[in-house]
């Protein structure tokens, strides 16, 4: 066997190796004098206990820069700005980090700092070198970047619990990043394989670094809403995205070394309408209305024009007949406010030909103002005339709406059709529905009587052959056109129950209408009884009868009145979510309070459930509390009521119990807080708020103190159960401690983040990172020297498994507990951007700039790379359509109620990595060639 020898100088002499022809020896800067003479399956376990101990230090250190990083991006200034609803000058404090820069610079370099600084060294230590090999860096960023996208991804969709599902709530930033991360290592490949194939130009690695901010501005403006319209939470839009809960989650402890860190907050948008507004409140809010009633059974078109302060959309109402009666609303008052109410038949369809239909009256009308209508109140619902057909707006003049909404009004009465034959004669309800809030007092009912009005300087005309005089002496007229019905009229009106009852809900009111001979309306007035109990809306009807003078009773001839109730009743909740047992009186206090309305007698149900503590029907040795249920009654205006439990005074230890409200009654709602939990503890509320209050103290200490950090980093402490019981550290608990307390004392040297805005931490972290990752090289290239490994291999496997866990358990933590997907693989495509445009490109700005300083050119091995970029990218782009075809069939990107389908795509991405993992791998040993 053909060998030859090799030379191996130290400080103190040097070793000569005898080898295999053909082979290099293992050399690295870590390795101890001739440890190459060690058996290779010893000095490979050692170098993988070794380079898994890193990866600890590794964690830790990164841990400290992540909170770096939080602090720096946590920071927030003071801005002014001028509210226009309010008029007033509004100051608030806004983050001085962009959400999505900072997500993707400082982040994602938290994340991603061990890839890029592998490149870097690496890059930096061959710098000089002509041989042309695999940089372990590259391929580790590679293969972190098929690791993150194709096994976190399928670890976090099977992490949520079946049926939840989680979807992406940025989905736009996401298919943006992902776009970006597809295209850098397509231009990865442009540049290694295509346009100057083996070797890397000034121009394109500058080109690579410059995509950086491109990116950073690209996914900025996304955010912003530059590409498309954002949406906006407005008055505008539907009233379920009205307001805003404010919701804060327990903030991170710090990192392992004690670096503080800032409590987050997690704000969602809830689904709620605040629809309790006064009279006055409805006045300012209110719109205007058109409304047509149905014109199936009269021919004649009623308008009314009213206050619509429920409504939250663009779409008209559609008409009495549609939908429930508080949600189609016309709160009717006399025509003497014309704000409120107005109302007009339509007649003399002769004089239409003019004009055009009355639709196209009101047409020009509605395009003139409904503009200016939406520039001064929140919305402008623009009702269909007849037909249902929605309107067109335009803009005008919104100074005199009501005016001129009275003077169209009467101008349609003037040009407007007149009653057909059917109707002549006839007294008739101006339309067969009505509905009047309940505090209103009263309601007006308009009865039309029928009949065409004469023209100025005409008489009636007296028609020979079968025409005659009709029953009471009236003139039967010659044509239906010239037709007129004159004389005095009269008809009896008579209010009827429905489940409104005349005496509590309204006042039975009957009686006479007189129409003279020029008049066509009058007005009914019914009184409405307003109470301050809640109750369903209810319903009564008035009817026509007994017409005289040879007149008629037309359609509609009875109308429908709907009491709309508005009291309020409230919403009822706990004071606290937590109350304290006062141990010196044996008994538990809690207050019920009523929010929101005050109006009528409520009453609702409460119980105890068992927690931690144990319930019965008196206290004894298996009850700590008397198991208690019951009715609270609430009286007319009362806020508040308070609910007690007898609990044993000597019970042991911190035991809990839970008391619940429900079942209100009609009307009634029962808040957000509707239980609460009970504590029977030995120490009272005030030692609780101390004993918090003071470890919230001793906590602030250890983040801002350099000398607590060292103490934190000795130290192992407990943890506390569910009950806020201490348990002892777990034998893992020490041994972890013991492994890593080298590290954690190491990272205690870091300053800590109080001073000089956690920059000095920032940079500290950094350096702290490098060193490692210069060990984390180093040993990777001896484990495949030992183990027989390819250099390409090794960084797509052990090297990125190591460097991409953290991540792993973060996002499958965040899969299970955050609301949304975003914190989990929201942040997976931008990572995989940023590790190619920072971790390749300062490694070639690096080495092409050395390069012309030089005159060498920069030259990197194609074959390996080219195989493994054009693997990944085909499967990362498959990755993100099956994520695309998860959200829009399944409704997210995680989880699932279908086990098959979550179970089925979690493996399918799996299935991926390994085919991405053996392709690149044979390709390596050139086993197959693609």
């Amino acid at each position: 066997m053909a060998t030859y020898n090799h030379l191996e100088y130290y400080s103190n002499g040097y070793v000569v190796e005898y080898v295999e022809n053909g082979s290099l020896p293992c050399s690295s800067y870590i390795l101890l004098p001739a440890e190459n003479l060690w058996p290779k399956a010893f000095r490979g376990f050692l170098y993988i206990l070794a380079i898994a101990y890193i990866f600890l230090g590794v964690a830790i250190a990164s841990d400290i820069f992540m909170s770096s990083i939080e602090v720096i991006t946590s920071k927030k200034k003071k801005v002014v700005s001028w509210d226009e609803e309010k008029q007033v000058k509004v100051e608030r404090e806004v983050l001085v980090w962009n959400e999505t820069v900072a997500n993707l610079t400082l982040m994602a370099l938290g994340s991603s700092a061990p890839e890029i600084l592998l490149a870097v060294i690496e890059t930096a230590k061959n710098l000089g070198n002509q041989e042309v090999e695999d940089s372990l860096g590259t391929f580790t960023i590679i293969g972190s970047a098929a690791f993150n996208l194709l096994i976190i991804t399928s670890i976090c969709i099977v992490s949520v619990p079946t049926p939840d599902v989680k979807n992406i709530r940025e989905f736009g930033v996401f298919l943006l990043t992902a776009a970006w991360s597809l295209w850098a290592y397509v231009w990865m490949l442009l540049v290694v394989q295509y346009i100057t194939p083996g070797v890397i130009d000034p121009w394109e690695a500058w080109v690579t670094l410059g995509y950086m901010p491109l990116f950073v501005i690209a996914a900025y403006c996304q955010d912003s809403g530059w590409w498309c319209k954002k949406k906006k939470v407005t008055s505008e839009e539907d009233p379920s995205d009205e307001n805003v809960r404010i919701m804060t989650h327990q903030a991170r402890k710090g990192s392992l070394t004690g670096h503080a860190i800032p409590g987050k907050e997690l704000h969602v948008l809830e689904a709620e309408k605040q629809q309790r507004l006064s009279p006055e409140e409805r006045h300012v809010n209110g719109e205007v209305c058109m409304t047509p009633e149905s014109d199936s059974v009269n021919t004649s078109t009623n308008i009314s024009v009213h206050f619509d302060n429920e409504s939250h959309n663009d779409k008209g109402t559609a008409g009495a007949d549609q939908g429930s009666v508080s949600e189609r609303l016309n709160v009717e008052k006399s025509t003497k406010e014309p704000q409120a109410f107005a109302r007009a038949s339509i007649q003399k369809e002769d004089e239409l030909s003019d004009h055009g239909s009355s639709e196209s009256l009101l047409h020009d009308y509605i395009e003139k103002t409904s503009m200016a209508v939406r520039a001064q109140f929140r919305h402008a619902v623009v009702s269909a005339m007849t037909g249902n057909k929605k309107m067109r707006t335009g803009s005008g003049k919104a100074s005199a709406r009501f005016a001129e909404v009275v003077q169209t009004v009467q101008n349609i009465n003037i040009k407007g059709k007149m009653p057909t034959g059917e109707l002549f004669g006839k007294f008739t309800f101006a339309s067969d529905r009505y509905a009047v809030l309940e505090s209103t007092g009263t309601l007006d009912v308009d009865v039309l009587f029928h009949r065409n009005l004469p023209k100025p300087g005409s008489k009636p005309q007296i028609a020979n052959g079968d025409a005659g005089a009709a029953k009471g002496g009236k003139v039967a007229p010659s044509s239906e056109s010239e037709q007129t019905f004159t004389g005095d009229v009269t008809v009896e009106y008579e209010t009827r129950e429905g489940s409104a009852k005349a005496g509590k809900d309204f006042k039975y009111t009957q009686g006479f209408l007189t129409f003279k001979e020029n008049e066509f309306t009058k007005s009914i007035t019914i009184p409405v009884i307003n109470d301050q109990q809640f109750e369903s809306d209810v319903d009564f009807y008035i009817i026509l009868k007994n017409p005289n003078n040879g007149s008629n009773i037309g359609d509609p001839s009875v109308t429908r009145v709907t009491i709309v109730d508005d009291d309020e009743p409230g919403e009822f909740l706990f004071e606290h979510p937590h109350c304290y047992a006062d141990l010196k009186s044996g008994k538990v206090s809690c207050r019920v309070v009523r929010e929101h309305g005050f109006d009528g007698k409520v009453t609702m149900e409460y119980s105890t459930i068992d927690g931690t503590a144990p319930g019965g029907k008196e206290i004894g040795a298996n009850a700590d509390y008397v198991h208690t249920e019951g009715i609270l009654t609430f009286s007319h205006a009362e806020t508040s009521k308070t609910i007690e439990i007898n609990i044993k005074k000597d019970a042991k230890g911190s035991k809990n119990f839970i008391i619940a409200i429900k079942n209100p009654s009609l009307g009634a709602k029962i808040g957000q807080r509707s239980a609460t939990v009970c504590h029977i503890n030995k120490e009272s509320v005030d030692d609780r708020i101390a004993d918090v209050m003071n470890a919230e103290a001793e906590g602030e200490e250890e983040d801002i103190s350099w000398g607590a950090q060292f103490v934190s980093a000795l130290t192992i402490e407990g943890s506390t159960d569910e009950d806020g019981n201490e348990v002892n550290p777990s034998c893992v608990d020490y041994l972890l401690h013991f492994l890593t307390i080298l590290w954690k004392v190491i990272g205690a040297c870091v300053p800590p983040t109080k001073y000089l805005g956690a920059w000095p931490t920032f940079v500290l972290s950094l350096l702290y990172i490098g060193a490692l990752t210069f060990l984390v090289e180093q040993l990777g290239h001896l484990i495949g020297c030992v183990v027989g490994l390819k250099t390409s291999v090794t960084g797509i496997t052990i090297i990125a498994l190591g460097t991409s866990l953290p991540d792993t358990f973060a996002s499958r933590t965040a899969a299970r507990q955050d609301e949304h997907a975003d914190a989990a693989i929201g942040n997976v495509t931008g990572s995989n951007s940023v590790n190619v445009f920072l971790g390749l490109g300062l490694p070639w700005v690096l080495s092409t700039s050395y390069g012309l300083a030089t005159g060498t050119e920069v030259k990197v091995p194609a074959g390996n790379l080219t195989q493994s970029v054009i693997i990944f990218t085909i499967l990362g782009f498959l990755c993100i359509i099956v994520l695309i075809l998860r959200r829009k069939f399944v409704g997210g990107e995680l989880g699932g109620a279908n086990p098959y389908v979550k179970w089925g795509t979690s493996i399918l991405l799996l299935v991926f990595w390994c085919i991405y993992i053996l392709l690149s791998s044979l390709k390596a040993y050139d086993v197959i060639s693609l």
